[in-house]
C-alpha cells in the first residue's frame, strides 16, 4: 500500500501530469446520467424529465441529435461497441441505441424501476439491477441479458432496494442496497448460474467500533452531544471502482441513530448548527446528523474499510494521517460557505489517484485523493476532510463522465437541463479546475414554473431560505426522491421513521407530521425549516412552490397494481370493510386526517413517545404506496404488513381484525399491497 501511496503523489487529473493505471475491461469513467462514448467523440445526456437522451458532439460543444427513451431514464451505460443502454424507471424497460443512427433499436422488458447498468468484461452480457422485483416488493433483483440475442438469461433476487452496479473483470459484481445502506456480491464466474455470495458487510458495525466496545454492545444508547453515538449508512446508490478493479466506492448518507435532543439533554453545541434541530451531533464530530459519505470496500472481497465515527476524536483520521490509503467516510467541505450534500455518482480518473463526487442537493463536485490523506497538494483547511477542490456546477446535478485522457470532465445538470465542462489548468503543482465555456442545453423543463422551482427547493441544502450553511441539510436529504431514507430518527417527541411523500398526495393529507400539530403544510414547513434546517421563514410564495412539487412527484411502481384485481385481492377487499379499517383510512387519500391511539405508542427505551404524543394520539397515515414503503408504523417496528396486523389483533386495537381468520388476514395484506 505505501507504494501505491507514492505512487498517488505524482498521478494526475484534468492536465497534471502522471501515469495511468492499466485499466480492467470492465472500468467505467462515468456514472449516473451521462457517459461519453469510446472514442469521446460524443457525450451521451439522460434527462429524466423529458424521457431523452441528448447526444451532443464534444467536438462543436453543441448538441447533434435527441432519441426517444421510456420513462423516467435514469442511468446510462456504453459497451465495448459503442452501443447505448439506458434504464427507464418509468416503463420497467432498457432502451437500446445504436451509435450514429440515434434512435431506439430496442426495448428490454425488465423489473420493478430498473436502476444500475454493467456490461461484462467481453461486453456479451448485460445486468440491469431492479428496484423490485415483478412478483414481489420484499426483494429486488440482478437481471442478465445476452447483447446480441437480447435474450433475458436469468433473474436472482439480491435484496430490499437495490440500485447501484459495479461489476468486475474478474466475474464477481457488487451491488448497492438503497435503505439498507451496505453492498452485496454476486459470483458471475458461470454465465448461466449467478450465485448470491455474500448478502451483506460489517460496515455498519466497523463504522461504529468504538461504540460497541462499551460495553453491552448494543448501539443507539443515548449518551449526549459529548459522548460516543451511532450512525447508519442510508441511501447508498451509487457504485464506482478503480481503473485496476481494486477497490470500490460507495455514496450514502450517516444517519445518526441515538436520539437528536432528550429532555435534560444538552442542546446542540454553537457551531454545529446554530441551535438547529439538525445542526451538529454528526459523525467525527462534523456535520449535521445527516451527513455525506463514500464508503470504501475491498472489491475483490466487498470488505468494507471505514473509519470508527467515534473514534478518531472528532477528526476521523483527516488530514495528515499517514496510516490510512482511502478517502475519509465522511466527506467535509473545505469551504464553510458551502457545504457539501446529497452525494449522487462518483468516478475515478483514469489515473486512480483522484475520485470525483457529485453531490445533488450543494450543486458541486467534490474531488478527492483515492489513496492517501497527506501529501502538498492536499490542503487541510477545515477538520476531517481531503477534500482537494469543491468546483460549483449547474442545478440537480446527477450525473458525470470522464474522458479518457483525463482531460475534461463532464457533469450533468438535470434541473437546469444544462451540461458542465470541467477541465484542469495543466500545472503539476496545483489542482486547478476550472469550467469551460458556456454550458451546453440540452433540453428544456416541462414542469411548471412552480414546480420547477418547488424540486429545487427541496433538493436544496445552500439555499439560504432552506438551511443554514453549517447544517447544509435539505427536505430531500432525508426523502431522497422523495421517499424514505429507511430510517428511524430520535427527535424530542419520540421516534418517527422517515415517511414517503412521493405518490401519498401529501397536500391533501393536513394536519401534518406523525403527531398532527401542524394544521396547513406551511406550518408544517415553516417549523421545519426554521427550527430543525436552520433556514429562514417559508413564505406563502415558496410553500405554494413546494406544495406544486410535492403534488407531481413521480409515484413508486407498485407490482402488485394490475389492470384488475387478483381473487386474493378481491378478498382482501371485503376483509378491509369487516376489519372496519376503512373508518379511519378512507377517501382518496386513505386517511380521515384525525389523530388516534392504535396501540403504537413507545413508553420505555431511551427516546419514548412524549406525554403531548401520548395524550392527543397520532396522526391516521395514508395508506398509499404501503408495498414499498415498509418498515411500517411510527416507529419502523414492523416489517411487514402481516406482522403489523398481528401485533394488536388479539386487542383489536388497531382495527377489528380478531374478527378475520388467518386466511382473510393473508387477503387483507394482499389487498393493502396494491393501495
Amino acid at each position: 500500500m505505501k507504494k501505491r501511496v507514492l505512487a498517488a503523489a505524482l498521478v494526475a487529473v484534468l492536465g497534471l501530469t502522471g501515469c495511468e493505471q492499466k485499466p480492467s475491461a470492465t472500468y467505467t469513467p462515468h456514472a449516473g446520467t451521462l457517459a461519453l462514448s469510446r472514442d469521446d467523440a460524443f457525450l451521451y445526456a439522460v434527462d429524466s424529465d423529458n424521457g431523452i437522451v441528448a447526444v451532443v458532439d464534444t467536438a462543436t460543444r453543441s448538441k447533434v441529435a435527441e432519441v426517444k427513451v421510456g420513462l423516467l431514464p435514469e442511468r446510462i451505460t456504453v459497451g465495448p461497441d459503442d452501443t447505448l443502454y439506458v434504464s427507464n424507471v418509468g416503463s420497467r424497460s432498457v432502451s437500446i441505441i445504436r451509435r450514429d443512427q440515434w434512435t431506439e433499436a430496442a426495448r428490454l422488458d425488465v423489473g420493478v424501476e430498473p436502476m444500475g447498468l454493467g456490461l461484462s468484461a467481453d461486453g456479451k452480457t448485460l445486468y440491469v439491477v431492479n428496484s423490485a422485483m415483478l412478483e414481489s416488493t420484499e426483494q429486488g433483483s440482478l437481471m442478465a441479458f445476452d447483447t446480441g440475442s437480447l435474450k433475458r438469461l436469468w433473474e436472482l433476487p439480491v435484496g430490499d432496494e437495490p440500485r447501484g452496479l459495479a461489476i468486475l473483470e474478474n466475474g464477481k459484481a457488487l451491488i448497492t442496497l438503497h435503505r439498507k445502506g451496505d453492498v452485496v456480491q454476486v459470483d458471475l464466474s458461470d454465465r448461466d448460474d449467478p450465485k448470491l455470495v455474500k448478502t451483506g458487510t460489517d460496515v455498519y458495525q466497523r463504522a461504529n467500533a468504538s461504540k460497541f466496545r462499551m460495553g453491552d454492545g448494543r448501539p443507539g444508547v443515548d449518551i449526549g452531544f459529548s459522548g460516543m453515538v451511532s450512525f447508519h449508512p442510508r441511501g447508498m446508490d451509487d457504485l464506482t471502482v478503480m481503473p485496476d478493479g481494486s477497490r470500490a466506492f460507495a455514496t450514502a448518507r450517516w444517519a445518526r441513530e441515538d436520539p437528536v435532543v432528550t429532555p435534560g439533554q444538552p442542546t446542540p453545541p454553537p457551531g454545529g448548527g446554530g441551535g438547529s434541530l439538525y445542526g451538529g451531533g454528526g459523525p467525527c464530530g462534523t456535520g449535521a446528523i445527516a451527513s455525506p459519505g463514500v464508503i470504501t470496500f475491498d472489491a475483490d472481497t466487498s470488505t468494507p474499510v471505514v473509519d470508527d465515527l467515534n473514534g478518531d476524536g472528532g477528526g476521523c483520521g483527516g488530514g495528515g494521517d499517514d496510516d490510512k490509503d482511502f478517502p475519509p467516510s465522511t466527506i467535509v467541505s473545505p469551504d464553510p460557505t458551502h457545504p457539501i450534500q446529497g452525494p449522487i455518482a462518483t468516478a475515478v480518473d483514469p489515473t486512480g489517484a483522484w475520485l470525483f463526487v457529485v453531490n445533488r442537493e450543494t450543486n458541486n463536485v467534490a474531488v478527492m485523493p483515492t489513496n492517501r490523506r497527506s501529501g502538498k497538494d492536499v490542503e487541510f483547511r477545515f477538520p476531517a476532510t481531503t477534500v482537494r477542490q469543491l468546483v460549483r456546477v449547474g442545478a440537480g446535478p446527477n450525473g458525470i463522465a470522464l474522458s479518457r485522457d483525463g482531460l475534461k470532465a463532464y457533469v450533468y445538470n438535470a434541473f437546469d437541463h444544462t451540461v458542465t465542462t470541467l477541465v484542469g489548468d495543466g500545472s503539476s503543482s496545483a489542482l486547478n479546475i476550472r469550467e469551460e465555456g458556456p454550458r451546453i442545453k440540452v433540453a428544456e423543463d416541462v414542469l411548471s414554473p412552480e414546480a420547477a422551482m418547488g424540486r429545487r427547493l427541496f433538493f436544496s441544502a445552500i439555499d439560504s431560505r432552506m438551511t443554514a450553511n453549517n447544517v447544509g441539510a435539505a427536505c430531500a436529504t432525508c426523502h431522497p426522491s422523495g421517499r424514505d431514507d429507511g430510517h428511524v430518527w430520535g427527535f424530542p417527541d419520540g421516534p418517527r421513521q422517515t415517511p414517503t411523500l412521493a405518490g401519498r398526495m401529501i397536500t391533501k393529507t393536513g394536519p401534518f407530521h406523525w403527531s398532527g400539530e401542524f394544521p396547513s403544510l406551511r406550518d408544517f414547513l415553516d417549523v421545519t425549516v426554521r427550527q430543525r434546517m436552520g433556514g429562514g421563514v417559508v413564505d406563502a410564495q415558496m410553500a405554494s412552490q413546494l406544495a406544486a412539487f410535492l403534488d407531481v412527484m413521480p409515484t413508486p411502481d407498485n407490482p402488485y397494481k394490475r389492470d384488475e384485481l387478483t381473487d386474493a385481492q378481491i378478498r382482501g377487499s371485503t376483509a378491509f370493510l369487516k376489519a372496519e379499517c376503512n373508518e379511519c383510512h378512507t377517501g382518496e387519500t386513505l386517511t380521515n386526517n384525525k389523530q388516534a391511539n392504535v396501540g403504537t405508542f413507545v413508553t420505555s427505551g431511551s427516546n419514548p413517545d412524549n406525554d403531548v404524543v401520548r395524550q392527543h394520539g397520532l396522526n391516521t397515515p395514508s395508506l398509499l404506496g404501503l408495498a414499498r414503503s415498509a418498515p411500517y408504523l411510527h416507529d419502523g417496528s414492523a416489517q411487514t404488513l402481516k406482522e403489523r396486523l398481528l401485533q394488536t389483533r388479539s386487542s383489536d386495537t388497531h382495527g377489528k381484525t380478531s374478527r378475520l381468520s388467518n386466511a382473510e388476514l393473508d387477503d387483507l395484506v394482499e389487498f393493502l399491497r396494491v393501495l
